[in-house]
């Protein structure tokens, strides 16, 4: 045997040792914090003075070790099993309603329309304080929300609390469907505008039809809208990415620690049409399958991408079975669209020691080329062929946005108004915000700020320690104060108020569906797009035609 061989030999079995220590280390290791975990956990139910929760505790433990990996990777007991499921089919037996439990209250925010709920004369913003014998108020957790679903032709039983009155309620629960695609129109002679709200099992057939629907009705152009679309099934997105690009075309490529779950993702089947011109709306919560959707048709310059800088989500995860039913949603690779970008924003691998998460953009953003040679940006999500400008939202106008402050105004607004104009001619004006303004002022403690809850847990240590005394007066000229920055700061997003408090009010009165037949004669985004695809010649300069 000759030297090299010898040593090529050699050399094999040194690294082949190192490979399996490398293994055997590592299983060693997980071996080991179990087992302590195993022991400490026996210790603390056999010896803690009270009684313990295995079940929570073992909740709240696995729930922070994850989310000290990114926020997607995730640990479901049983009945998240069950929700996952429904988000990813779009299936469900229940009564038609999507609830929110917040500080021990479950309050319905949404009613579907032709629904049980609907029906049994549910509105939004009733607060339900019975279902069947359990009180709301006992349970500690979202599993409340549970208890509204069940078998179709199953009846529960509600009490409900509605502006200050008590009603008893029965529903019957039935087969719930969530449709991907709520609405589809024709905005003009030639236009055809798609509504697109989740990747589900039913995404790309909805898709489909619609369109096929819009060009039985002379469609010529195209408008998807995929903003706030969280995204879904990957699947989904190559299928629908399939509909305007060519059979055997690369759609997305997925890079994974383990080889068997990196993935070409191509085009299988003839596409619908080729030719029709197509703009994309997105926004900073299109993530995930709209921003594979809207990076596949930038990078083969078959759309127009309008709007907002999406999301930036370029992680891909995949359910796994657990013990006991539980499962597991974990982050197994990254995606990267045909011209080889990922969009990923946080790099959640670099934490720094104060736990903040950095940008990729921050870094900055490396350039890629479509298949015509536009220059397109990878990190950070897809930046839009043509951007739509608006004032960054604030802090504070978030937090609005996510309170009962915004959401209650929206319900007394409804029953002080027992009917509005249809939804093609509803819009809110100026005396609307002043209103909507003159009551966030008076319900500042329902819409808190960071800084605001910071201040008033330091007066609350200051009185604790008796430090209080000459602070009274200081302190609540300050909280004046804070409160008017507040509005001042609200005052910068204006506009964007007026437009969600719109969908909340009409939400209200023609469901999802008239949300979106508002949108179509009066959101500036959807008439930029018509304006760019009647002008051909600009549609045809971005894209290089």
């Amino acid at each position: 045997m000759s030297k090299i061989k010898k040593w090529l030999i050699g050399v094999f079995v040194v690294i082949s040792v190192a490979v399996s220590a490398g293994f055997q280390s590592d299983f060693f290791e997980v071996a080991k914090q179990i087992d302590i975990y195993t022991t400490l956990f026996k210790e603390l139910n056999m010896y803690y003075i009270d009684e313990i929760n295995p079940a929570k505790i073992t909740n709240n433990a696995v729930n922070h070790m994850l989310s000290n990996l990114d926020p997607y990777t995730r640990y479901y007991d049983e009945q998240g099993v069950e929700d996952s499921r429904i988000r990813s089919t779009g299936d469900y037996g229940g009564i038609g309603a999507i609830s929110r439990f917040k500080n021990k209250t479950l309050t319905i925010r949404e009613i579907l329309k032709n629904s049980p709920a609907e029906k049994a004369g549910i509105k939004p913003g009733d607060k339900i304080i019975k279902i069947g014998d359990m009180l709301v108020a006992d349970f500690e957790g979202e599993g409340i929300t549970a208890l509204l679903n069940g078998l179709p032709n199953t009846t529960v039983n509600l009490q409900v609390e509605r502006q200050n009155k008590q009603l008893n309620i029965e529903v019957t629960r039935k087969k719930i469907e969530i449709n991907p695609v709520p609405f589809y129109t024709m905005i003009d002679a030639e236009v055809g505008y798609i509504s697109f709200t989740t990747f589900n099992e039913k995404a790309s057939a909805k898709v489909k039809e619609a369109f096929l629907d819009l060009k039985s009705e002379g469609m010529k152009k195209l408008i998807i809208d995929v903003r706030s679309n969280p995204g879904g099934l990957l699947n989904e997105a190559v299928k629908i990415n399939n509909f305007f690009i060519p059979k055997d075309k690369i759609v997305v490529t997925t890079k994974a620690k383990i080889k068997k779950w990196s993935t070409v993702y191509k085009t299988k089947n003839e596409p619908l049409d080729l030719e029709i011109p197509i703009s994309i709306l997105v926004d900073g919560r299109s993530a995930s399958a709209s921003e594979i959707l809207a990076g596949t048709l930038q990078d083969y310059d078959r759309a127009v991408v309008i709007g907002e800088r999406s999301f930036g989500k370029g992680l891909v995860q995949r359910y796994l079975p657990l013990s006991y039913g539980a499962q597991m949603k974990i982050t197994i690779s990254k995606y990267y669209t045909p011209s080889g970008r990922c969009i990923q924003e946080l790099d959640y691998t670099n934490r720094d020691d104060k736990g903040n998460i950095p940008k990729f953009s921050d870094v900055g953003r490396k350039a890629y080329k479509t298949e015509k040679g536009r220059t397109v940006y990878g990190g950070g999500g897809i930046l839009p062929d043509v951007e739509i400008k608006k004032p960054s939202t604030t802090e504070t106008t978030k937090v609005v946005f996510d309170s009962n402050m915004f959401f209650n105004f929206a319900t007394n607004y409804f029953y002080a108004n027992p009917t509005i104009e249809e939804p093609t001619k509803f819009s809110l004006n100026n005396s609307d915000y002043n209103a909507f303004r003159t009551y966030a002022a008076a319900h500042q403690s329902d819409f808190e700020t960071s800084t605001e809850l910071d201040f008033i847990k330091a007066s609350k240590k200051a009185k604790e320690e008796n430090l209080d005394g000459s602070l009274n007066t200081s302190y609540a000229n300050l909280l004046k104060n804070i409160h008017s920055e507040k509005l001042k700061e609200l005052d910068k997003n204006k506009e964007e108020v007026l437009s969600k408090l719109t969908e909340e009010i009409v939400k209200r009165y023609y469901y999802e569906e008239g949300v979106y037949q508002q949108k179509a004669v009066f959101d500036t985004t959807i008439l930029e797009a018509v304006e760019l695809l009647n002008n051909t010649s600009q549609y045809n300069k971005i894209l290089k035609n």
